[in-house]
């Protein structure tokens, strides 16, 4: 792979303990680098557990100590939410799948330390998704979707149902019966994440199995258009990546899951960029190219990614950069959506964006 410049938060990311070598001006970087990348409580506890955190400055440290409170406060209320969806999930007797950010949290998983959402997402099977709805809107939660082609787009072509806001709480839920959209190619079986599926010991919460908590979030970065966390969402990658590889045989059963799953490229990509960007210890074995998938369509990808996954601050920002997200974001409607679907879908969009500004 061409070496690029890695950011500095990157950098110290890779390794927390070169934090320690930064000047005043670098830290004040670091930090609105981070703050930017929605990960400043998640550097924070990474020099905690590196044990630098004592020798951090002041000032910064100030930054990092409040971006720490806030996020322990965030993991209450996150597990307040899970409690109040478990409740309505009971009652039809069905597990409370969490995904991403969510089942990070609930698992106590270490890509949970510091990890902001806006929403949670949760699985089930897709013939309950009509009495999970009518469960959740008893319970306080309305559709945040009300235009009828949004509702159909989600409805007959998504991985989920439209976004649900609790009335009172204001909190948004996301339920998926899958991870992908029913239009990708390489959508996969839901049946067989369920299936794999695993209750967190002593709690009501279950999530994916590791390997398949590792794929999702591969397939979610990878086949997705949103690049705002799209360093996040790496860094999430390379925490899971770290805490799972001590468990047996894991990358052997990551290797094969990716293949039961369809999920090979989205796997190759996050073992590609963790390994690279923040010098995840991934075997090499692992990291082999997908059969038949053309090595320059590979160089191609590095452009983009190595662009795209860089924090989204001043500092990190290019022309080029601006112009790989939006490679990406065209790419990734192209993952999900055949061309006769996404041709007028992406039109409505540009008109409904033109329209908005008209009417401002």
């Amino acid at each position: 792979m061409k070496k690029t410049g890695r950011s500095l938060l990157a950098a110290v990311f890779a390794d927390p303990n070169t934090a320690l070598a930064l000047d005043l001006p670098q830290w004040s970087l670091l930090i609105a680098q981070a703050r930017r990348a929605n990960t400043l409580a998640r550097l924070g506890f990474l020099l905690k557990a590196a044990g630098s955190y004592d020798n951090v400055p002041t000032k910064p440290k100030q930054h990092l100590d409040s971006a720490l409170v806030c996020a322990d406060r965030f993991d209450l209320a996150v597990h307040h939410e899970l409690r109040c969806i478990h409740a309505v999930l009971s009652a039809l007797a069905l597990p409370l799948v969490c995904l991403k950010g969510a089942a990070y949290v609930a698992a106590g998983n270490r890509a949970g330390l510091g990890r902001l959402f806006s929403d949670i997402d949760i699985l089930v099977p897709e013939a309950c998704l009509a009495a999970v709805e009518a469960a959740l809107t008893k319970a306080g939660w309305m559709t945040t979707t009300l235009d009828p082609y949004d509702q159909k787009y989600y409805r007959q072509w998504m991985h989920e149902i439209p976004p649900m806001r609790h009335l009172r709480r204001q909190t948004t839920l996301d339920v998926h019966h899958n991870i992908l959209p029913k239009t990708t190619t390489s959508c996969p079986d839901a049946s067989l994440l369920l299936a794999n599926s695993q209750q967190v010991p002593g709690t009501d919460y279950w999530v994916l199995a590791p390997e398949d908590r590792v794929l999702h979030s591969a397939a979610h970065l990878f086949y997705g258009g949103e690049w705002d966390n799209g360093f996040r969402d790496l860094s999430d990658l390379d925490l899971l990546l770290r805490e799972f590889s001590g468990q047996p045989e894991f990358w052997c059963r990551l290797a094969q899951r990716a293949v039961e799953l369809n999920l090979q490229i989205p796997l190759y990509y996050a073992l590609r960029y963790t390994a690279h960007l923040l010098k995840t210890p991934v075997p090499t074995a692992a990291r082999h190219r997908p059969a038949g998938y053309p090595p320059l369509q590979v160089r191609w990808m590095d452009g983009l990614f190595e662009r795209a996954l860089q924090p989204n601050h001043p500092s990190c920002r290019s022309r080029t950069r601006e112009l790989a997200c939006w490679v990406l974001y065209l790419r990734s409607h192209g993952l999900r959506m055949p061309l006769h679907l996404l041709v007028p879908h992406l039109w409505r969009k540009e008109w409904r964006k033109l329209r908005t500004r008209r009417q401002a």
